[in-house]
């Protein structure tokens, strides 16, 4: 027993033990169910209960490094969604964490819980880590793990049990219900197709690199159908008068095209024997951060991009567009060209994870240093966005760019999971040590008030966010549980609602709503302090 102290006393052997034990216990599955990375946590706040502690040096580290990773992940996502229709699953998510706030403030004042623990008490019903990262360094007291821990197990048991439950209780057809709603994901630059038959006598005998009209916009020809032969478009096709032209592209530009070519008409586009259509993923690292004008694709093999998918919105091709891994092209070509285009993109046999420590120490000195700035806020008083605040800003903003001078972001893809996966349990060890001094002594000081208390923060946002997904915003009920096992940051929970539909839909909702319940728990764990 004297050597096992001694060599827990050994603040690295402490941490590698921890860090063992904690993956150890969340890789166990009850139920499909796991703890995950808040294995780590309570693990070592059972370690921080018999006064073992992880050094703050290293917990700060792995809250940055983690803050950064999340950052650089959802920034390309979060400043787009702002653009686009994808805003209603933001605002579902904003809602959500609000909801679950108001519900912190109510049940802090009832029960006459302190602030940390009613802030992490929120952070955990929400399953938010970087939540959690934000309360701490926002009260600067270790209760604050002890909340998350406690509300944490909850709240991923309520949402699984509510998207599984709820369609059985209402009795829906899901798919039916999906099919009969309007779509909410797609974009103003989401493309559209028609065919254009050619009745112009000026561009009959013309190739389509001849046809200037379609440098200057969106239109992408992706297939010439000549009475019953479908032609692959390529740049020196010829195009004849009664061709028939499938063009994709935007709406307004695509009216212009049909008035310049010809009229409109109806054609069944499904795969002919010559021309076929399919979706190829963005995997080889060789491939991220090119365009399709550098890969010279249909100059070199032969093939059409009409549209690129990404986190699960469709947008107009553009040759300019820097691809990334997991974009989702639509090509139009014979099946061999297809074939071959498919081998081109996808992932290499050994992928190299590529860590840019000078960009990733550029952007953590920024961080931090921003993160020192004090910000009055009128009426409230005066934060700072500290070590987790700082550091998400500044990865948000180089994430969406990708590169800003020699700072580079987008490398990060497979490179930024490793990154968030060692620095959520480094800060996790770290905050679990240290919330475990006072674990046994709150718990049996606020056992029942806590436990009722997390409970209450998890099934008001639940069921509030789904009435508004439902009501407010007309979703289908597979949106609405995809915007809010997002606006949650459930994972569990979608896996939960992919279970029941066959269809992306809940995936992209999720997407969409992810990076907004990201920031928003972030910041109000942040802004409690105010309140309570």
């Amino acid at each position: 027993m004297d050597l096992l102290t001694e060599l827990l006393n050994n603040p690295l052997l402490l941490l590698i033990v921890i860090l063992f034990l904690g993956s150890w216990l969340g890789q166990i599955k009850i139920k499909g169910l796991s703890l995950g990375s808040a294995g780590v946590l309570l693990v070592a706040m059972v370690f921080g209960h018999f006064e073992y502690q992880v050094s703050p040096i290293v917990q700060n580290l792995g809250l940055s490094l983690f803050i950064v990773a999340v950052g650089l992940q959802a920034g390309p996502r979060f400043f787009r969604m702002m653009r686009s229709s994808g805003v209603i699953f933001g605002i579902i998510g904003l809602l959500i964490v609000l909801v679950a706030a108001i519900t912190t403030i109510i049940v802090s004042k009832v029960f006459h819980l302190s602030e940390a623990l009613s802030i992490g008490l929120m952070t955990g019903a929400l399953t938010s880590t970087p939540g959690l990262a934000a309360a701490l360094e926002a009260t600067n007291d270790p209760l604050a793990s002890v909340g998350y821990g406690i509300a944490y197990p909850f709240g991923v048991i309520a949402v699984v049990l509510f998207v599984q439950l709820l369609p059985k209780v209402l009795k829906v057809d899901l798919m039916k219900d999906l099919n009969r709603t309007k779509d909410p994901t797609r974009t103003d630059d989401s493309p559209e197709v028609i065919t254009v038959e050619v009745t112009n006598p000026d561009i009959n005998k013309q190739t389509l690199r001849e046809l200037k009209f379609q440098r200057n916009n969106s239109v992408v020809i992706s297939r010439v159908i000549r009475k019953n032969w479908n032609i692959i478009a390529l740049s020196d096709t010829v195009i004849l008068n009664g061709d028939r032209l499938v063009t994709v592209g935007m709406r307004d530009d695509l009216e212009k095209f049909c008035d310049y070519v010809g009229k409109k008409v109806e054609t069944n586009l499904t795969n002919s024997d010559h021309v076929k259509l399919r979706k190829v993923t963005v995997e080889s690292d060789d491939i991220v951060g090119k365009n399709i004008k550098e890969l010279r694709l249909r100059r070199n093999y032969g093939v059409t991009v009409t549209r690129i998918e990404r986190a699960g919105f469709e947008f107009n091709q553009n040759a300019r567009m820097r691809l990334e891994k997991g974009d989702v092209l639509t090509i139009v070509s014979s099946e061999d060209r297809l074939d071959h285009v498919e081998q081109l993109f996808a992932s290499n046999k050994q992928t190299e994870t590529n860590i840019h420590i000078f960009s990733l120490s550029i952007i953590l000195l920024i961080g931090i240093i921003i993160g020192m700035i004090p910000l009055n806020i009128p009426g409230l008083g005066t934060i700072t966005l500290g070590v987790a605040g700082g550091p998400l800003f500044v990865a948000l903003i180089i994430g969406h760019f990708g590169k800003l001078g020699p700072i580079q972001a987008r490398y990060y893809q497979p490179s930024n999971q490793v990154i968030r996966d060692i620095g959520l349990v480094l800060f996790l060890a770290g905050a679990g040590t240290t919330a475990g001094e006072g674990l046994v002594e709150v718990v049996q000081t606020e056992g029942l008030s806590l436990v009722f208390g997390g409970s209450l923060i998890t099934i008001l946002p639940i069921v509030v966010g789904f009435l508004i997904a439902r009501k407010a915003f007309r979703l289908s009920i597979v949106h609405s549980f995809g915007a809010l096992c997002g606006g949650m940051t459930s994972t569990p929970g979608l896996g939960a609602v992919n279970q029941l539909v066959d269809a992306e839909d809940p995936a992209i909702a999720y997407a969409a709503a992810y990076p907004f319940a990201l920031i928003f728990v972030a910041v109000a764990a942040q802004l409690l302090t105010f309140f309570i």
